[in-house]
């Protein structure tokens, strides 16, 4: 019913292609059961559902601990195996989230770059009082920056570039103040001024770029937290001063790579709106109880019939956006 088109989209469709081809894309969906095969428990037929793209191996030692995230052997809906740019597609019955009654088809087409965001707010220790910079202000930083402030952590600062993006964190409810041009001032000297000169607790790095996670190392308080989001844009270099920095500020450094979710044959306890278990149903919880509205972040809808033209604008640039959303 409804597909977002992912940043990766773009080079795997114009430029890399894909791990199987001929290949659908699109991991970034949402629909309704139309069939299920012989033997599918759950009566999911008619319902309406968001998909966990990833398709575990569950036999690697990180699916063992329930890291499916982490899989060495997994298959990936719309990279590996047919995706959602299409009326049809063959999913996993154990791969559906089933959306409550208030979750639209295009809210929960946004589940996997929220359930993204979610993870990587797991992997950094925050209080309420910390400060925290999000770096890079697309669709992952953005929801990042939803997820903050639903969790009562109001000390928020955004480096982002395009005046879409300045206006897409007004309109989630952050203050102008807070949001930062790259493009047009010095986000060093802008966060500094807005930390006392301490820099901020946490960092979130969501570009990819060596010059950003110079600049988010750089912006991290003594014994700050920089998580790397961005998915790297070339290779990565640590200049030997940056590497100082690391060590003498006696900073953590993550990673965080995709979502978790919690298969219901897992045997865990997972309980929506919680922040331990599966990310999937954290954001499904946020997004039924109205604590983040991921909808606000798509400047374009299009028919499925329009999605070339979705994929060749994010191409080529021709049009300023944050998310671009299919449908039927």
């Amino acid at each position: 019913r409804a597909a977002g088109i992912c940043g990766s989209d773009i080079p795997r469709i114009y430029r890399d292609g894909a791990h199987r081809m001929p290949l659908v894309p699109g991991h970034e969906f949402s629909g309704e059961v139309a069939e299920t095969g012989g033997g599918t428990a759950g009566g999911w037929e008619g319902k309406r559902v968001a998909v966990f793209p990833l398709i575990p191996c569950r036999s690697c030692p990180a699916c063992r601990m329930g890291g499916y995230e982490m899989c060495r052997r997994y298959s990936y809906l719309g990279s590996r195996q047919d995706g959602g740019f299409a009326e049809f597609v063959v999913v996993p019955a154990a791969n559906l989230v089933e959306l409550p009654e208030g979750v639209t088809f295009e809210q929960a087409a946004m589940a996997e770059p929220a359930a993204v965001a979610a993870h990587a707010l797991k992997r950094v220790e925050l209080a309420q009082e910390n400060s925290v910079v999000v770096w890079g202000a697309g669709t992952v930083g953005l929801l990042l920056v939803m997820l903050l402030m639903a969790r009562g952590i109001r000390n928020v600062f955004v480096v982002g570039k395009r005046d879409a993006q300045r206006k897409a964190v007004l309109s989630i409810g952050l203050d102008e103040e807070r949001y930062c041009d790259g493009s047009r001032e010095d986000a060093a000297r802008w966060i500094a001024e807005r930390t006392e000169n301490n820099g901020a607790d946490v960092v979130f790095e969501c570009v990819g770029k060596n010059e950003t996670i110079a600049s988010a190392v750089g912006a991290a308080a003594l014994a700050g937290s920089v998580c790397v989001v961005g998915n790297p844009q070339s290779d990565i270099v640590l200049p030997r001063d940056l590497y100082w920095k690391i060590l003498r500020n006696q900073l953590t450094v993550t990673g965080t790579w995709n979502s978790s979710f919690v298969f219901d044959d897992d045997g865990m306890e997972d309980v929506a709106g919680e922040t331990n278990g599966s990310d999937w149903k954290y954001v499904r919880g946020m997004m039924g109880d109205g604590l983040i509205h991921p909808e606000k972040l798509i400047t374009h809808r299009l028919p499925f019939s329009d999605l070339e033209r979705g994929l060749c604008m994010m191409r080529d640039k021709t049009e300023p956006y944050i998310k671009v959303m299919v449908h039927d």
